[in-house]
């Protein structure tokens, strides 16, 4: 639960009205509506006088805080997992619709995008290189084990971003995002 909604289900549950609480806090009656419609995040001092005020556990709002951040992150995983999964599918679509819609919300996601992205040029490189060798010499090997690679790369490394651990993805095309491009520049 927000902490703002906390607050005021508290506050409820007190029989306490907004002014009230304003008054024991020495917090203005327009702060405690702001903080409880979630339109800013009170400072640690603010929450020790509410929680005082409302005679409840500091520690309340913090674990309530660190929870939510606690679920943004594992939703931030997730979407990195699917940016991963995409490359599965060697098609760019899924992938730049994934990216477009969170590239605001979750971090590191366009580093994750072009490393994906990187891998779907190789694979089709693999892929394209695997269907001239199977029609000019009929051996569909390298077509097969390009099949092969994108399968175990795609998963492995869905798998290990998910967990938060680190990925690696073989590379023939390597094309980096601004961002990553300037950090090696000033290297």
């Amino acid at each position: 639960m927000e902490t703002g909604k906390l607050i005021k289900e508290l506050r409820i549950k007190k029989g306490m009205t907004q002014e009230e609480l304003a008054d024991k806090t020495e917090i203005s009656t327009r702060t405690i509506q702001r903080i409880e419609n979630g339109e800013v995040d009170p400072r640690a001092y603010t929450l020790q006088m509410i929680a005082k005020a409302l005679d409840v556990d500091f520690s309340l709002f913090v674990e309530d805080e660190s929870k939510a951040n606690k679920d943004k992150k594992t939703k931030d995983e997730i979407i990195l997992g699917l940016v991963h999964l995409s490359g599965l599918f060697l098609i760019f679509i899924p992938t730049i619709l994934i990216w477009n819609n969170n590239k605001n919300e979750v971090e590191n996601i366009t580093e994750h995008f072009m490393e994906v992205i990187n891998f779907q040029l190789t694979m089709w490189c693999l892929f394209l290189l695997g269907l001239i060798q199977y029609y000019t010499l009929k051996m569909p090997y390298l077509f097969y084990a390009g099949a092969i690679c994108t399968v175990i790369f795609s998963l492995v490394n869905t798998i290990k971003v998910i967990n938060n651990k680190p990925y690696k993805y073989f590379n023939l095309i390597n094309i980096k995002s601004k961002k990553t491009r300037s950090k090696t520049d000033s290297k």
